[in-house]
Order: structure tokens, then C-alpha cells, then sequence
């Protein structure tokens, strides 16, 4: 009761100003005014909190404790997202094909599995070894705390209390009997999920699919004339396709104020359960926190407490690994381990089916675990690893031994300054795949590659690698070892909380300096002036090629940094000055190689001339912005897409790559290549077939539709190098681009002040907060993405109680 007592006096002012304490859509049906300014309970016994709901359907969650805290939260995602949640909930239960049919994929949120039946054997499989229960059970801080338990048990109550007191109306889930009430061992599971999205989660097809060689061989023993290539690429388009983000930190020194700054960027998919949602979450004197946190996590993921902001950014650290094992002579269900045979454990598990009648029938499928992992069949499909007679591959996977992610986000959330976020790591080590980055009131600096890894050393490498392992780690970081060796087991660092990984003192990290910044590449040049070397392999590479987005954004953080005297409004004018680093390396020389050709044609991808004279002028007057009203960028985006396909990498550039100046090196097109005239027309053939002009306006059609109107969106594509990214799958059989699907998502520019309310904030959450197509804001924030401006942030209780239109929420069990 005791928060509720202290918002008594901020409420009856409001009151007496001509506030309505209103519950909207999504909220306890009309409570009083004045049994909010009494602060009363509905319940003595039950869960309760006040949301305080300002502009765009942000909530500011107050609680008296961690379970409260977890039941305001639940309740208020529910309110705003309950159709996909219920749809998550449904898949790490391993149900999918049980209401779904067996072969409609699934939209990978929690897993790459390609079809419902396959997402089902493995999140089932899960369910019955009872992983996420045992994981529960450890005592922390190898396993999670009372507190992230108890925000949990609070969420799934808030979850299902909201169930049981609305009627839900989006259509996409209305009346559906999969929308049911939760656990919080179910909310657990997501938060397992997301855990080991980057190892298990990965390989899910490969998990299931495998089948002893007496039954049939698996992969059909398919050749791989570049094993390491494969490799590579698998990881790489992972990066590409998937998620990403740009984050980076100020230090006091480049900055007005001599306080840090923090630009957080993330690139996440913007439907389905990797969605962000917003919100802040107070227990007055013990937490007090804003942010976004992935749907169904009861825990801040990336935001700001009053005196530290840290956002993350997907790393290249790999993190898995395999090992290749000797089947027993004759039993190829056993390896062998130092000479002698293990038998692996045959792990039977039953889905549920609907067949094209309705009716259900079971499927029984074997997974097949060893001592260190599940056999696997491959890494997708160009690097198949067939189980057979002679060898057998299984997957290490050591976030799959951890639940520890919930923690690690919490003990963020509290953290005051940067070496706070550095205690918090080390405490909790749950970061899966990604890297940290920080900047606090005191003007401290911070990145950090602090994530849960295999402990592939140098000299495990050396010792361990298969011959397949010697040609995939020093190009992708994947390590392949040798099963059959005890003494290839991965150790333990003094200071891990579990064995098999690297502990804290190994992590690649950088404090203090000017800039610290990453946009998916590895720790090396998270500050060009102090790059990071000394660290394995299996962190991430050093002095390699960066990508285009990594140099864009280390060219514009550096020129920031030298520039000096920063604001938050900087890091806002950053989020959207549209720059288009491909563009300004490339363009140009495109525009001059398409004014020489003769008669203005090249072969185009059917072996037909096609007339490109008019690309010509196009990509000379572009602006080389990714603004919605740029022209130019959508025709440059298909000459980049269709120049890597037709020239080889060691040609591209006149200037190959030096590892002395990589922010500026490879450059200066190679137009004498045949290729880039093909690439050419290949980019005019697409949008002309699409019906699109070859100068039309970026934001034409790079779009979402909200409510009947297609809202123009900002940014470029990974080919692009753009930092404000988005992508949309080009199908010009449907007019080009269909809708944005991933890219920019929760973007927050931090500040502060050191004054009574110490924090400057800008924030936007780029979908908009709710997917319910008749809320009031699904569609809001997007309309302010279109625009290219972002919202204030709402953190000080002034600030919050000031907020036009307040809506004041209290809800309870009942």
C-alpha cells in the first residue's frame, strides 16, 4: 500500500485540477477518482499497482515490490500487445502445430525453426528434459534471484488478470482458444528462448532433424568445397537479415556539459515477439527505470535509470561451438571419449498435429543428446554436417546451462554509473549475444563485449580443432573440436559462474574514451584511436574489412567527438541526418561510369540491352540521404544489391582494404569491371518491371500502412550502410518493397543535467506501442518516425504528473 499512500497527495491535485482518473482500452474497468486519491487496495491479499499512462500509451509502472511491479507490467503489455504475446506463449509452449497446422513457419522470434512442427519438437523438448524448471531451481547467482523470480510470478498474474477482466477485441486473436492464462514458468520459458537464440534456438531444424545413419543419412553427405565460407556466410547473413543495432556513448570530454551521452539505435523486427515496448518501472528507494523491454520480459532490456543510460547491439561474438565425434564401431548411437564408448541419450518427444481435417493426431520424433550437447545436422543449409557411420556433430551451447538474462537486465537497470554496469555484468553474466554500451552522469564511457561464450582459447584451438574447425575459426569464429577427447573439454575461468565459458576479466571492453561505438562489428574498433586487439577468435575478428554501416558511424561519432561541446539534440539531428555511406563512396562513380556507356545501354539479367541512360542523372543529383523524400535511393539500393552479385569482392574497389586506415579503406569504385554496368542494369530492370520511376521519392515506397495509410519511412538498408536502418524484402512481382519489417526500433538519445530532474531524454519506439489496429496508438510514434522527430522522455515524477492528458490506471487481482 505504501506507494500507492505516497501518490495520495500528487493525485488529489490532479484531481482538484479537473483530472478524470479514466481507464481506457486495455485498462480495470472506471475506478473512482476519490478511491485513487484515498490510495486504496481493491485487494488487501492481491497484486496490485497504479500505471500512469502519458503520451503515445507510455506507462510509468509504481509498485511497493518486485511481484507488484511484475503484475502492473504484465497487465499493461497484455493491454497493448495480448494477440502476439498469446502467440509467444503458444510457441515456447510447443503448440503451434496444434493450432496452426504443422508446416506454416513460424516468425522466428523465438527460434530459426522453419516450420511449426519442427519450432514444436524443439520447444517441447525443452518442456519434458524440464530445462528452464532445473535452471529455476539453482540458487543464485548461478541462478536467477528471488527478485526476478518474483517479477515474473507478478507478470503472469498481471498477464492473466487482464484476461480475465476484458473481452479481447483485435481480431487477430478474438476468440481464439489458444489466448489462455500463463505461468510464470511460461513467462521463464521466453526469457529461455531469447537466452539461446544464438545457439540452440539457431539450430533448431538441425536438433530435430537428426536421425541415426541406421535409420537414414542425414544431409545426404552433400560436398562442401568451402567449408569456411560457409561458415562465414551463415554467420554473416545472420547479421544482415536478422537483428542489429547501432549504439554509441559519449564521454564527458566531448560534451557540453561534461556529462555523458548515450545514442542507443537497435534494428530489431518490428511484428512478432522480438518487438521492444516501452514503459518505466518504479519501486520507490529500490528501482527506477526507463526503457523497452522485449515483449513478455518483465525487465528493462535498454534505457536510463537518473544517472546512467546504456543501449546494446548485437555482437559478433560466436556463441557455440561443436564438437565432432567418433561413433562407436558399429553403433553409431554411441562415440567414443578418450577410446571409451558413451551412449548418447535418445530424448523421444510427442506434438500435437492438426491435419488439413482439423483433427489431431500425434508426432513422435527422437532428439539425441551427448555430453556436450544435441546432435546437429548443420549450420542452415550451405553447411550441411551429416550424421554417419564415421562421425557425428553435437552443439555446445553454454547459454543453454544459464537463465540468468532477466538478472543481468535488472542489475542494469540499478546501476548508477558505469562501473556499476560493469559490476552488474560481472555479478550476473547473462548476456547472451550482445555487447553494452554506457555513458553515466559523471561522464564516463563505456563498451563491453561482456557475453556468455564458449572458452575457446588460443590453445584450445590449437590443440582441439578437427581439420573442419582449422578452416571455419579463423575465418567465423566457429570452433569445431575433437569429441573424442576428454582433455578437449573448455575448462573453467576463475572468475565464470559456470564452466565452458570466459569469465568477466577476459571480456574485450573500453572506458573513458571519447566515443565509444559499435554497429554489429566486432570490439576492435569501438574507438578507431583505441582499437581492441588481444582477444580470440571467438569474440570476433581484428584488422578485417568493417562493414559500411561501422564506418558511416564511426566516421560521423568521431567527427562529433572532435567537434565537441554535444547535446542530446546532436544525438537526435544524428538518429536522422539520412546519411548513406555506400552513396557516398560509390554513387558518383556509378553516376560517371552510366554516362559513358555507348548508346546508354547494358546487358541486363536476361542478356538483353537495356537503356540506362536515365539511371545516369538520377544518381548524380542524389542527395546521398535516406530522407522519405530522397531521390535516387531506391534506384542506388538496387545497384548495390545487384553489384555484389556481379562483381567479385576483390574487384570491387580500386583501393583494397588497409587494416592502417579501416574507417577509410576499400574505396574508389572499380568501373573499368564489367559488372557494374551489369549491376546497372539490373537495377533499372527491377524497378521498371515494378512500375516504380527510377527518381521516385524514397518514402513512396518504403512504407507501413497503419490504419488504412501508408505512412512514409525514413532510412536505408544494410547495403547502404545506413545508420537509421530498415529493411523490407525486395518482390517485384508485388510492386517492389512491400512493407517495412525490421530496422530501427526503440531509439533513445540521453542526457544529464545534474538539476532537480537530472535526466534530458528523447525516446521513440518506431511501430508505435500497441499492435491492436484499433488502439489509439498503433500507429502514433510511427507517425512521428515518418517525420523524423522523436518525443520528450518522461522520467521525473514532474515531468510525468505535467504530461497532457495523464491517464491515471490503478489495477488489481480480483
Amino acid at each position: 500500500m505504501g506507494v500507492i499512500l505516497r501518490l495520495r497527495h500528487s493525485l488529489r491535485a490532479l484531481a482538484v485540477g479537473g483530472l478524470v482518473l479514466l481507464t481506457g482500452a486495455g485498462a480495470l474497468p472506471a475506478v473512482a477518482a476519490s478511491d485513487a486519491a484515498r490510495g486504496e487496495r481493491p485487494s488487501a491479499d492481491g497484486l496490485s499497482a497504479v500505471i500512469r499512462y502519458t503520451e503515445y500509451g507510455v506507462p510509468h509502472i509504481l509498485a511497493d515490490d518486485y511481484a507488484d511491479l511484475g503484475f502492473g507490467d504484465g497487465w499493461a503489455q497484455a493491454a497493448d500487445a495480448v494477440c502476439t504475446l498469446a502467440d509467444g506463449f503458444v510457441t515456447v509452449r510447443g503448440e503451434r502445430a496444434r493450432y496452426f497446422g504443422p508446416d506454416a513457419a513460424p516468425d522466428r522470434s523465438f527460434s530459426e525453426a522453419s516450420t511449426n512442427l519442427s519450432s514444436d519438437l524443439f520447444f517441447r523438448g525443452v518442456r519434458d528434459a524440464r530445462t528452464v524448471e532445473k535452471l529455476l531451481d539453482r540458487p543464485a547467482p548461478e541462478g536467477p534471484s528471488r527478485q526476478a523470480k518474483e517479477l515474473m510470478r507478478g507478470w503472469a498474474a498481471g498477464y492473466n488478470a487482464w484476461l480475465r477482466q476484458h473481452k479481447v477485441t483485435d481480431p487477430a486473436c478474438r476468440g481464439k482458444g489458444w489466448v489462455r492464462p500463463v505461468t510464470a514458468t511460461d513467462v521463464a520459458r521466453r526469457g529461455y528462448a531469447l537466452t539461446v537464440l544464438g545457439g540452440q534456438g539457431a539450430l533448431a531444424d538441425a536438433i530435430t532433424e537428426a536421425r541415426p545413419p541406421a535409420a537414414r543419412t542425414v544431409g545426404g553427405g552433400k560436398a562442401v568445397a568451402d567449408p569456411a565460407a560457409a561458415a562465414r556466410a551463415y554467420f554473416a547473413a545472420r547479421h544482415d537479415t536478422g537483428m542489429g543495432s547501432n549504439a554509441v556513448a559519449f564521454s564527458g570530454a566531448a560534451t557540453a556539459n561534461r556529462r555523458g551521452l548515450l545514442l542507443g539505435n537497435p534494428h530489431y523486427p518490428w511484428h512478432g515477439n522480438r518487438r521492444f515496448w516501452q514503459s518505466q518501472q518504479t519501486i520507490p528507494g529500490e528501482l527506477n527505470v526507463s526503457g523497452a523491454s522485449l515483449l513478455g520480459s518483465p525487465t528493462v532490456q535498454i534505457g536510463h535509470n537518473a544517472s546512467m543510460a546504456w543501449s546494446h547491439t548485437v555482437a559478433t561474438g560466436v556463441p557455440m561451438n561443436l564438437y565432432e565425434l567418433k561413433p562407436a564401431p558399429g553403433d553409431p548411437r554411441s562415440y567414443l571419449v578418450d577410446g571409451r564408448p558413451e551412449r548418447m541419450t535418445e530424448r523421444k518427444v510427442t506434438v500435437a498435429v492438426r491435419g488439413a481435417d482439423g483433427r489431431l493426431a500425434n508426432v513422435t520424433r527422437s532428439q539425441w543428446w551427448t555430453r556436450y550437447g544435441p546432435v546437429v545436422t548443420g549450420l542452415g543449409d550451405d553447411l550441411p554436417l551429416p550424421w554417419t557411420p564415421g562421425s557425428a556433430y553435437a552443439l555446445a551451447d553454454p547459454n543453454a546451462a544459464q537463465f540468468r538474462f532477466f538478472d543481468s537486465s535488472l542489475g542494469l537497470s540499478k546501476a548508477r554509473d558505469v562501473r556499476g554496469v560493469r559490476e552488474a555484468l560481472r555479478r550476473t553474466q547473462g548476456l547472451p549475444w550482445v555487447n553494452t554500451v554506457a555513458a553515466d552522469s559523471a561522464g564516463h564511457s563505456l563498451y563491453t563485449q561482456s557475453q556468455v561464450l564458449p572458452r575457446v582459447t588460443d590453445e584450445v584451438q590449437r590443440s582441439c580443432a578437427t581439420a573442419l574447425g582449422r578452416r571455419t575459426y579463423p575465418e567465423s569464429g566457429l570452433a569445431v573440436l575433437d569429441g573424442s577427447r576428454g582433455a578437449c573439454a573448455l575448462g573453467r575461468d576463475r572468475d565464470a559462474l559456470q564452466p565452458g565459458v570466459f569469465g568477466p576479466s577476459a571480456m574485450p571492453t573500453l572506458v573513458d574514451a571519447p566515443y565509444a561505438e559499435n554497429s554489429n562489428d566486432s570490439a576492435w574498433l569501438a574507438n578507431a584511436d583505441r582499437p581492441l586487439t588481444g582477444y580470440p577468435r571467438i569474440f570476433g575478428d581484428i584488422g578485417t574489412e568493417r562493414s559500411f554501416r561501422t564506418r558511416g558511424g564511426v566516421e560521423d561519432v568521431a567527427a562529433m567527438a572532435k567537434r565537441g561541446r554535444l547535446t542530446v539534440a546532436d544525438l537526435e539531428r544524428q538518429q536522422f541526418a539520412g546519411r548513406a555511406p555506400t552513396g557516398d563512396l560509390a554513387a558518383a562513380d556509378a553516376a560517371a561510369a552510366c554516362a559513358k556507356l555507348p548508346g546508354g545501354r547494358a546487358t541486363g539479367p536476361d542478356g538483353r540491352p537495356v537503356d540506362v541512360s536515365g539511371a545516369c542523372g538520377v544518381l548524380a543529383r542524389w542527395d546521398r540521404r535516406l530522407t522519405t523524400g530522397s531521390r535516387g535511393a531506391l534506384l542506388f539500393d538496387r545497384f548495390v544489391r545487384a553489384l555484389v552479385r556481379e562483381v567479385p569482392a576483390d574487384r570491387l574497389w580500386r583501393v583494397p582494404f588497409d587494416p592502417a586506415k579501416p574507417v577509410t579503406t576499400p574505396n574508389t569504385l572499380n568501373t573499368a569491371e564489367p559488372g557494374v554496368a551489369r549491376a546497372l542494369a539490373a537495377a533499372v530492370h527491377d524497378l521498371r518491371s515494378a512500375g516504380i520511376a527510377l527518381d521516385a521519392p524514397l518514402g513512396e515506397h518504403q512504407f507501413v500502412v497503419r490504419k488504412g495509410k501508408r505512412i512514409p519511412v525514413p532510412g536505408g538498408t544494410e547495403a547502404l550502410g545506413a545508420w537509421n536502418k530498415v529493411e523490407s524484402r525486395w518482390d517485384g512481382s508485388r510492386g517492389g518493397y512491400p512493407e517495412v519489417s525490421m530496422g530501427t526500433s526503440y531509439v533513445q538519445a540521453v542526457g544529464f543535467d545534474g538539476g532537480p530532474c537530472p535526466v534530458t531524454a528523447r525516446t521513440l519506439l518506431t511501430y508505435s506501442q500497441s499492435d491492436d489496429p484499433a488502439s489509439a496508438h498503433s500507429s502514433d510514434q510511427t507517425e512521428l518516425f515518418s517525420k523524423g522527430r522523436m518525443t520528450r522522455g518522461r522520467f521525473c515524477e514532474r515531468d510525468i504528473l505535467a504530461s497532457p492528458g495523464l491517464r491515471v490506471v490503478r489495477v488489481a487481482q480480483r
